[in-house]
């Protein structure tokens, strides 16, 4: 794309000057909509605990590629219209057009465009990308944008207060309007005078918590009234404040209450009738430290609380004391999270207008005072070539397309207040920013916490904002720079410097992010040279959100710059049935790392089976790191996201929304750890959860969950009483095989070693003994077989089912281990995890071996010819399922229950990697909670009642896409 303008011409009235636009994506002379086969869908939403429909409407339109999933969502949130009425949108067709020809319509009202064809151009390309799920904008966008209500297009707002009663009065009031419209704000409260002030009446001043205690109330009940999602709110307090001991204490002292409360019968889980009681859970809080407090820490000296009034010091604390506060109330309930004042005001390109002095909910977006941000994200596994390298360029030329549509968003948006629409159309910030970073690092072949992957990951980061910058350097000479970027000029070109400084020390580790990081190279060095010709359109460019529902819009697998959640998926179907399937992205990474399809295979149904890689057969333990997780056996260590986020954050305007996980057993030391190299590796927010920290949290009911223990209560509680009663023993009977039974033999070699199996059955067909024969006889190994052999056979004849046998014994890993001459088991890790998947396939019912993801050839082969593995039997003349399946689907319909088909960006049909029954799961978090045995702890979804997952600072339901208050 191109840009048309001569000498200084900055205004957007003079004839012929715009940007124009070249086809990228869409073909010239078909509509993009052409390109795309539609098909209709029922889209029914229920609530799984009650079974009651919480949404349901028919007949809808959408894409053949687009997920179950993702059309439920849009549906359900997206669709304007009384649903019933002739008003209600239908089709996808509709929602796009609505906001894209508003965006157009803004543009050409705004002389952005050179010509009609060009706005043409930008329509089309800005359609295509949308509808192929390569971006989104934020969910404001399609809450507003081209309806009768305002036009809101930010997610995003700072407010601020001042030190009196009619500006406190009114932060309440600004609050609750922009709950009313669906988005969060935060703020600071440091102007607020502490309780240790005087007022000028003489009297002492009530400090920023007391007032803390309205706005926390008015957003709880906003919350519960709100008609698209609950309240999100930030409070930040300066880490010098006088009254920052209390603050900090604050809700940790809350979840003290919950305990007690609880302990004496109140329901106090989230969402109960009597969590309402308790006060500050509507809102995050964070702790602004400078970096005058950081050393303190660091050198064990004191610090200084200062007067709100004079700036004073009106009482000294011991820095590393509060230091280890802040920690422990983290430790407790996960509150406060930590923001680095200084290393985010460096960063700031209008310091001259003021400080940066707080955040949104969520963290990202970090501005002036009475300001808002709207954002959009892009998909990034959407870029990735078949060559598995990322294409740099087709991404540049997506932002600029995207960076374009969100800049003219801000001339028609409406604002809630005055003060933050003047604030935003004068500094006119962007948040453009990207999700599924963890399903494209993984399919690259690169672990997420490696070298290689946050070289990819800062390269990508660094072409996006360099690219913005350049596209708003370009708007700028076409409709000006925004109004405050004269005052602010020396300070941005400063800030642009440090982000082309910061891209020159990146050292690129492969081939991909090489190529990735000379087309960000040249873009930062077109920002220069652009800037100083034309000046900026935008005050700020780039932040990474949580991208929670509109993530599942794009169907995408991660959020934001979060790792893979989990290795096993669970997934929707339609008419109403449901899968576990394992994530698409592993086949992709093995065969990229070299692994030949028998091996990739093998290593897929060991992660159906166990949710995990340990083990997996042929795997090298190198290539673990690449199928690291948020959450399971393989989960990243704490410091593996500090390091990833590191490596992104000096290429964005604003910050990261992440929470970093830790384990129960974390310490407070721990946190303090994560907190502290947070700050020196130059990270400008940090948010920490330890597992299980907060009472009001669901618990799962499956295995090896916690069934309402605290992790906190002392080991000295008061024990239980307890009943006495009788104890009865069962012994267990043996099954003896008759003096005659039927038996079979089996010859194998497994990784060159030869060896017999004899296996005998009951009458009934059961497994009764078996017989090894390895190794000469006489030797260790062959009488080491022949115990074994014994003691299985014992064990089968008692009762011990050999569904168990075979769950303990497969994947079991030493040599011999390799290719086998067995069509049916192609590989194997070891002897005896060969010999109990021949048992399995000898002697299991189709179903069990099923749920262990164990298939004969004839099986697999029947996948790959019909989308099942289950067996046929001729029924009058037609084939006919033995098993009924567990969901149906229309013959258009290109999802099938044992197998799920995706598509590419051109349509070409793909077959997945197996699919399994979903074991009574409703999403991936507890889907993982069935495999693993553990529980996770996460909120219940108050709309459809399934487990949410983490996304950003905040939950995400890929049930239904509500969140606990993120865009």
């Amino acid at each position: 794309m191109t840009e048309t303008m001569s000498g200084a011409q900055t205004g957007a009235s003079a004839a012929g000057k715009g940007l124009t636009f070249e086809r990228t994506f869409s073909t010239a002379g078909v509509h993009p909509y052409d390109e795309i086969t539609w098909e209709r869908r029922d889209v029914v939403q229920t609530n799984w605990k009650t079974g009651a429909t919480v949404f349901e409407q028919k007949n809808v339109e959408f894409p053949d590629f687009w997920s179950v999933n993702a059309s439920t969502i849009v549906t359900t949130k997206y669709f304007r219209g009384a649903v019933g009425s002739d008003t209600r949108e239908q089709s996808l067709r509709e929602l796009v057009d609505r906001v894209v020809k508003t965006y157009r319509k803004g543009g050409e009202d705004n002389g952005y465009f050179a010509s009609p064809a060009d706005a043409e151009v930008f329509e089309h390309e800005l359609t295509w990308l949308l509808v192929h799920q390569y971006f989104s904008f934020n969910s404001p966008v399609w809450f507003n944008v081209g309806t009768p209500s305002p036009q809101q297009v930010s997610a995003c707002f700072i407010l601020s207060v001042d030190d009196s009663m009619d500006s406190i009065l009114n932060w309440y009031k600004e609050e609750g309007f922009i709950f009313k419209g669906g988005s969060g704000a935060g703020l600071n409260l440091s102007r607020i005078r502490s309780s240790k002030e005087l007022l000028s009446s003489g009297g002492t001043a009530s400090g920023p918590v007391s007032f803390m205690r309205g706005a926390d109330a008015s957003a709880g009940t906003i919350k519960s009234g709100g008609a698209t999602r609950r309240a999100a709110k930030m409070v930040v307090l300066d880490v010098d404040h006088p009254d920052i001991e209390e603050f900090v204490a604050t809700k940790a002292r809350e979840e003290d209450k919950i305990r007690a409360l609880r302990d004496a019968g109140f329901d106090m889980d989230l969402g109960g009738d009597d969590i309402t009681s308790v006060q500050y859970q509507n809102a995050n809080n964070s702790v602004r430290v400078s970096d005058e407090f950081m050393r303190a820490v660091e050198n064990g000296t004191d610090f200084g609380l200062r007067s709100r009034k004079d700036g004073s010091v009106i009482e000294t604390v011991d820095a590393r004391d509060l230091w280890r506060k802040i920690a422990t109330a983290a430790w407790e309930c996960a509150d406060p999270g930590m923001q680095y004042d200084d290393t985010i005001n460096d960063w700031h390109t209008n310091p001259e207008t003021g400080r940066i002095t707080a955040s949104n909910p969520c963290s990202e977006y970090m501005s002036l005072d009475n300001s808002s941000c709207n954002l959009a994200s892009l998909n990034l596994l959407k870029f990735l070539k078949d060559d598995d390298t990322f294409d740099g360029a087709l991404f540049a030329k997506a932002v600029e397309f995207i960076i374009t549509a969100m800049d003219i968003s801000i001339c028609f948006a409406d604002f809630p207040t005055e003060s933050i629409g003047q604030t935003t159309r004068d500094y006119r910030q962007l948040g453009i920013g990207y999700a599924n970073l963890g399903a494209l690092l993984m399919a690259m072949g690169l672990g997420y916490d490696s070298d290689g992957g946050r070289a990819m990951a800062a390269t990508i980061t660094s072409l996006m904002t360099g690219t913005s910058y350049k596209r708003s350097a370009e708007i700028a000479g076409v409709v000006g720079p925004y109004t405050g970027y004269a005052r602010n000029a020396d300070a941005h070109k400063r800030v642009m410097r440090k982000h082309q400084a910061a891209n020159d020390t990146v050292r690129p580790v492969h081939i991909a992010d090489e190529q990735v990081h000379k087309l960000a190279t040249a873009a930062w060095a077109q920002v220069q040279e652009l800037g100083a010709k034309h000046g900026f359109r935008n005050a700020q460019a780039s932040v990474l959100a949580p991208t929670g529902t509109i993530g599942f819009m794009m169907d995408c697998d991660t959020t934001g710059i979060e790792p893979d959640f989990s290795l096993v998926k669970f997934k929707k179907l339609v008419g109403g049935g449901s899968m576990q399937i394992v994530n698409q992205t592993i086949p992709r990474a093995l065969r990229k790392m070299g692994y030949q399809p028998e091996q990739v295979e093998a290593i897929v149904d060991h992660i159906a089976a166990e949710g995990h890689v340990i083990d997996a057969p042929g795997l090298r333990q190198e290539h673990y790191e690449v199928f690291d997780t948020a959450m399971g056996a393989r989960a990243l260590a704490p410091m593996g996201h500090v390091r990833m986020m590191a490596a992104c954050q000096p290429f964005l305007s604003g910050a990261i929304s992440k929470t970093v996980n830790l384990p129960e057993t974390a310490t407070v030391e721990e946190i303090e750890d994560v907190y502290f190299q947070s700050w020196k590796l130059g990270l400008k927010a940090t948010a920490v959860y330890r597992d299980n920290c907060k009472v009001g949290q669901p618990m799962s009911s499956g295995k090896g969950d916690n069934k309402g223990t605290d992790s906190n209560k002392s080991a000295d509680a008061a024990p239980v009483e307890t009943k006495v009663v009788e104890k009865v023993v069962y012994a267990p009977t043996r099954k003896r095989l008759p003096k005659s039974r039927v038996s079979r033999t089996t010859s194998f070699t497994v990784g060159g070693a030869e060896g017999y199996m004899t296996s005998g059955a009951h009458a009934d067909g059961e497994l009764g003994e078996i017989f090894l024969k390895l190794g000469k006889q006489g030797s260790t190994l062959a009488g080491v077989m022949d115990a074994f052999s014994i003691a299985v056979s014992i064990g089968l004849q008692y009762g011990v089912p050999l569904e168990t046998y075979v769950s303990k014994f497969t994947n079991l890993r030493f040599e011999p281990a390799g290719l086998t001459d067995d069509p049916d088991v192609r590989m194997s890790q070891s002897i005896m995890d060969y010999i109990f998947r021949r048992l399995a396939l000898d002697y299991l019912p189709f179903e069990q071996r099923q749920a262990m993801g164990i298939y004969s050839a004839d099986e697999r082969q029947r996948y790959l010819e019909t989308g099942s593995y289950e067996p046929v039997v001729e029924t009058g003349g037609a084939a006919e399922l033995i098993d009924e399946p567990v969901a149906s689907a229309p013959v258009a319909e290109p999802e099938t229950v044992e197998g799920v088909v995706t598509h590419d960006t051109e349509g070409a049909s793909q077959r997945e990697v197996p699919a399994q029954p979903a074991k009574e799961a409703h999403t991936s978090a507890e889907l993982m909670e069935k495999i693993t045995g553990t529980a996770i702890d996460s909120p219940l979804c108050f709309t459809c009642g399934t487990k949410m997952r983490p996304a950003g600072s905040c939950y995400v339901c890929e049930g239904c896409g509500s969140t606990s208050g993120c865009s």
